[in-house]
């Protein structure tokens, strides 16, 4: 299987990119799918049902708020996440969304965001346990388009015309034969690293130049680097509790505040004893 670094390396919403990242992509594809065929002006609600996994533990892990996010036209790696609380409680109020930005189409989140015990809209076992479906009606409540996806698991997505195989291929994943150095293990990757007298990481790094330049590769690690500093520096003054409905507090900006300060303690007797 031939997968980029920026394929494993994702920037998201989190906390799964199983449960945000996919279903945004998803939500994503599917109001693009409404787009190419010019039916977008006459959606007047969509309907959102979550199944298996989603459906079981979607709220706690903020599927619903990917979903949203995602019909307005927005991207995992792109959203402004500062903005996302605000945005979400006016969908919640108003019961409206703007389909790809810019349409305002009615999505009831108490009522349109159906989290169902099952396993699949016909009860049997899906092609994925995490999947979901998307309704689009017009005006007269008549059904325009639906659509089923897959999150399969690393923001991967698969959609229902590609979700078959033998099982041991991800459909829609390039074959790893395409690569300049493709290995199927561990043990083949150390190989081959071997075998050309330099490190995992460059193996990897000859094999990304299969979709990317070098100064593209630079500027996308950078940009990854750049969203985890970020994410951490969030959690050090994000107070209160985590999102989801758990009420599992944050504990980053206590263990922040207790190491700063004895880091501080440690330098000013540092100083002192200089003085001595």
């Amino acid at each position: 299987m031939a997968v980029s670094a920026f394929d494993l390396f994702k920037i998201g919403i989190g906390p799964s990119s199983s449960h945000t990242v996919g279903p945004m992509r998803a939500a994503g594809r599917f109001a693009a799918r409404l787009d190419r065929a010019g039916l977008v002006d006459r959606v007047e609600r969509i309907r959102v049902e979550l199944y298996g996994s989603l459906g079981a533990t979607g709220i706690g892990h903020g599927t619903d708020k990917a979903v949203l996010l995602g019909l307005e036209g927005e991207q995992p790696d792109t959203v402004d996440v500062d903005a996302i609380p605000a945005r979400i409680a006016a969908i919640r109020a108003t019961g409206r969304i703007r389909l790809l930005g810019r349409r305002d189409v009615r999505l009831e989140p108490a009522t349109d965001l159906v989290f169902s015990d099952r396993p699949s809209p016909d009860g049997t076992e899906p092609f994925h346990v995490n999947n979901l479906r998307f309704v689009a009606f017009d005006a007269a409540g008549v059904e325009l388009a639906a659509r089923r996806y897959y999150s399969v698991g690393g923001g991967f997505v698969v959609g229902e015309s590609l979700a078959v195989g033998d099982g041991t291929t991800h459909p829609g994943v390039p074959d790893s034969r395409d690569l300049p150095y493709p290995y199927r293990s561990g043990e083949e990757l150390l190989a081959i690293a071997v075998r050309e007298g330099c490190s995992i990481a460059e193996i990897v790094r000859r094999n990304e130049h299969r979709w990317r330049t070098d100064a593209e590769i630079d500027a996308g690690l950078i940009r990854i680097w750049r969203a985890m500093e970020g994410c951490v520096e969030r959690g050090f003054h994000g107070e209160g509790e985590l999102p989801g409905g758990l009420r599992v507090r944050r504990r980053a900006p206590g263990l922040h505040r207790s190491l700063t300060e004895r880091a501080q303690d440690r330098w000013q007797r540092r100083w002192e004893d200089r003085d001595r």
